[in-house]
């Protein structure tokens, strides 16, 4: 089996994360200050999925293809993560896949949907009062989960796009990135914290409330893989609370007077 080295592994970790969340988080510090100079921030507005096009069928190719080239960083990741062998005799079932290294797969459904709920719950219900509070010191833009027009396709589109928020950020941030870490020879502490620390800071541009509640988030999800080794009730959590944001927001936002 080849090996790479610590200067290869870091190399590729800058990759990974300059083509996805990487880029996102610098952005994300430059749409802050920009907020920031221009207005308090509580004046400010985040919109999470916004429409591409008034033209119908051009604003869902254009979603849909968002979604799509969003996941090819997944995609590398699960090919760097993949043990690269010498085909000898004898030599298979002797290599595991990265589904299996990430437990990102469906050998336990159950437990990892039980999972999913629960800390879907543990997270989204304490978010809410932490945005609330967020917005009542200025810290926090307004956040508009969905913008997208009232088309046959804007629920099912909302649920790809938590879907692909879900896969990106739990795979890249959590699996991939402890796997990696540990290779550095990193402890187990610093190598959450650095997780975390990344998720809170691609969320910057909604401001300081959601910056901190993404990095508890990161630390609850990363500290549960580190015990489970299964990316997938992250995974699950994470849909979860995304589509019952962009999706409620979308249906019920105006009949509550949001939007």
């Amino acid at each position: 089996m080849l090996v790479p080295s610590r200067r290869r592994l870091r190399l590729e970790v800058w990759i990974v994360l300059g083509l996805s969340l990487g880029q996102s988080a610098v952005y994300s510090v430059v749409q802050l200050l920009d907020k920031m100079t221009r207005a308090p921030l509580a004046e400010g507005t985040s919109t999470l999925n916004r429409s591409q096009s008034t033209r119908e069928y051009f604003d869902l190719t254009y979603q849909l293809l968002d979604i799509i080239f969003a996941l090819v960083p997944v995609l590398l990741v699960l090919y760097f993560l993949t043990d690269q062998r010498q085909a000898g005799p004898g030599d298979a079932g002797n290599s595991r896949s990265a589904f299996q290294k990430l437990g990102f797969n469906f050998v336990r459904p159950g437990k990892d949907l039980l999972q999913g709920l629960g800390l879907a719950a543990l997270i989204g219900i304490p978010s809410l009062g932490l945005y609330a509070a967020g917005r009542a010191l200025g810290i926090t833009t307004a956040i508009i989960p969905s913008a997208l027009d009232a088309y046959w396709w804007t629920v099912p589109v909302l649920i790809l796009s938590a879907i692909r928020h879900a896969v990106l950020e739990e795979v890249i941030v959590v699996g991939y990135l402890l796997n990696r870490f540990g290779k550095f020879g990193w402890s187990t502490p610093l190598a959450i914290a650095v997780s975390s620390l990344l998720r809170g800071s691609y969320h910057l541009y909604q401001g300081f409330g959601p910056f901190f509640g993404n990095a508890v988030m990161g630390v609850v999800f990363a500290w549960l893989y580190t015990r489970t080794r299964r990316v997938m009730p992250l995974v699950i959590a994470h849909a979860l609370l995304d589509i019952v944001a962009f999706v409620g927001f979308s249906l019920f936002g105006k009949a509550v007077g949001l939007g």
